[in-house]
C-alpha cells in the first residue's frame, strides 16, 4: 500500500474491509465528545489505557445494579454471577485462543505476575536461572528479581539493540542455558511498539527445557493473540488496554495451572482456573472485560460465525488501518527538524505506537503543549525503565503516542502539526 502525505491511505483502506468504519466505531465512545481548550480531544494515550465504549460501561452497570452477589450460592443473583463469570472466561478464552478453564482474573497484570512468580518460585532451587529482557516493562522484570532475592535464583538479562529498539537475538541464545527454568519476555514493547517474535523465542526456550511467560499487555490490543501458535506456557494481558475496565487476565496451560502450588486459602477452590485466583474477584471488571471482547467482535461483518472468527476479522482490519496511521505518523514526525524517533520503522513488525523526543524540550513540556491543543499523549518511561535508560533518555523520558481503533487520519495530522509547532518554538 502507498501512503499519501495527507493521510488518505488510512481512509481508503476502510473501503474494502468488511468491518465497521472508524466513523461508526467512534460513535461508541462518549469520551470522544470531550473538548479541551476549545479543541475536540484526540486521544493518543491508548498504550497507557484506552477509552471505553458505552456498551462496556452498560454491562458493568447492569451487573452492579441487578446481579451483584458473591459466588457459588444457591439463590438467583449468585447463580447469575456464576454464569456471568463463566461467560467472561469463555470470552477471554476466545480472545486468546485458549480454553475457559485456562483463564484467571486478577487486579492487574503486575499483581498476577507476582502471584505466578511466587507459585513458580516454590519449585525452584538456588542456582536455577530465569531469563528476562531489557526491552520489557518492569512488571515482567521485578517479580523475577524478587525470586532472585528470595530463592537464590540467578537472573540473566537479554540485551536490547538501542539503535533498532529490538532484542539482541544472539544474546538471547547465549543467555538460555540448561539451567534456565523460565524465559519472561514481552510480545511487544509498550514504550517503542516493537513486536518480538515470541514463537521463535518459545522454541529456543523450550529447547533447553524452560517454560515461557509472555507479557502481552501492549500486544493484545493490536494483534489477535493465539497462545497455541505462540507456544508459550503463560501469558498475561490487561483489558483496560483494549477498551475494557481496569483488571488483569492470566492465561496458563491448564495442566500447569492445576499443578502449581499457588499461594491460596485452604478452603478456596482447588480446580483451575479458580485456584490461581485469590479472594473475591472484581466481578464487574470480569463482566466488563468480556464486554470489551464482545465489542471488538461486534465490529466485524456478520458473515463470520464464531466470536473468534469475528475477532480475527476485526483485528485484521484494525491492523491495516493502524499500519496506515503509524506510517503517516512516522513519516510526518521524521520530517520535523529537532524530532528524534525511537524504535523500529513501520516496515518492521510493530504496533501503531510511536516514541519520540523534541530537542531542547523535556517530554513533559511537549505533552503539556500538546494538551493545550487538545491532543492527549503520555510522557516518561512507562515503567519500561531499562529501555529508556538504554536510549539515554532516563532524565526526561520519551513522548509516546499510540493509535487506537478510534484514531483518525485527521487526528494524526493534528499531532504532526502540533509537534512541528512545538519544535519550531524550541
Amino acid at each position: 500500500m502507498s501512503y499519501d502525505h495527507d493521510g488518505t491511505a488510512a481512509k481508503r483502506s476502510e473501503q474494502a474491509i468488511p468491518v465497521a468504519p472508524t466513523s461508526e466505531i467512534r460513535t461508541h465512545f462518549p469520551a470522544l465528545e470531550r473538548r479541551s481548550r476549545n479543541h475536540t480531544v484526540a486521544y493518543f494515550d491508548g498504550p497507557g489505557g484506552t477509552q471505553v465504549p458505552r456498551g462496556v460501561v452498560e454491562a458493568i452497570t447492569d451487573y452492579l445494579y441487578f446481579h451483584n452477589a458473591n459466588t457459588h450460592w444457591d439463590y438467583p443473583s449468585s447463580v447469575e454471577t456464576d454464569a456471568a463469570i463463566a461467560y467472561a472466561r469463555a470470552a477471554l478464552a476466545d480472545f486468546l485462543g485458549a480454553l475457559p478453564s485456562e483463564i484467571a482474573f486478577g487486579a492487574n497484570m503486575t499483581t498476577l505476575t507476582f502471584h505466578l512468580s511466587r507459585a513458580l518460585g516454590r519449585q525452584l532451587d538456588p542456582g536455577d536461572e530465569i531469563v528476562v529482557t531489557e526491552l520489557d516493562h518492569h512488571a515482567n522484570v521485578a517479580p523475577w528479581q524478587a525470586l532472585a532475592r528470595e530463592r537464590g535464583v540467578m537472573l540473566r538479562t537479554v540485551k536490547m539493540r538501542p539503535e533498532a529498539g529490538q532484542l539482541d537475538w544472539n544474546d538471547l541464545r547465549q543467555q538460555l542455558t540448561p539451567r534456565t527454568k523460565l524465559l519472561a519476555i514481552g510480545a511487544a514493547s509498550n514504550a517503542l511498539g516493537t513486536i518480538t517474535d515470541v514463537r521463535g523465542a518459545c522454541e529456543m526456550a523450550h529447547a533447553v527445557g524452560a517454560l515461557v511467560f509472555v507479557d502481552a499487555v501492549h500486544y493484545a490490543p493490536h494483534e489477535l493473540v493465539d497462545v497455541r501458535h505462540m507456544g508459550c506456557d503463560f501469558l498475561a494481558c490487561s483489558p483496560y488496554k483494549f477498551y475494557g475496565p481496569h483488571t488483569g487476565v492470566l492465561w496458563g496451560r491448564e495442566d500447569l495451572l492445576q499443578s502449581l502450588d499457588f499461594p491460596k486459602l485452604l478452603p478456596a477452590p482447588e480446580a483451575a482456573p479458580e485456584r490461581a485466583e485469590t479472594g473475591t474477584q472484581n466481578h464487574e471488571g470480569m463482566i466488563g472485560a468480556a464486554a470489551a471482547v464482545d465489542f471488538l467482535a461486534s465490529l466485524a461483518d456478520a458473515q463470520h460465525n464464531t466470536r473468534r472468527e469475528r475477532l480475527q476479522a476485526t483485528f485484521d482490519a484494525l491492523h491495516t488501518r493502524g499500519t496506515a496511521l503509524v506510517t503517516r505518523l512516522w513519516q510526518g514526525l521524521s520530517s520535523i527538524e529537532k524530532v528524534r524517533l525511537y524504535g523500529p520503522p513501520p516496515r518492521m513488525p510493530r504496533t501503531p505506537t510511536v516514541a519520540f523526543t523534541v530537542q531542547g524540550r523535556p517530554s513533559v513540556e511537549v505533552v503539556r503543549c500538546l494538551a493545550d491543543k487538545g491532543i492527549f499523549a503520555s510522557h516518561g518511561d512507562f515503567y519500561a525503565t531499562t529501555v529508556v535508560e538504554r536510549l539515554g533518555q532516563s532524565g526526561e523520558g520519551l513522548v509516546r503516542a499510540g493509535c487506537a481503533c478510534y484514531t483518525t487520519a485527521d487526528e494524526v495530522e493534528r499531532l504532526i502539526e502540533g509537534v512541528g509547532e512545538i519544535a519550531c518554538g524550541s
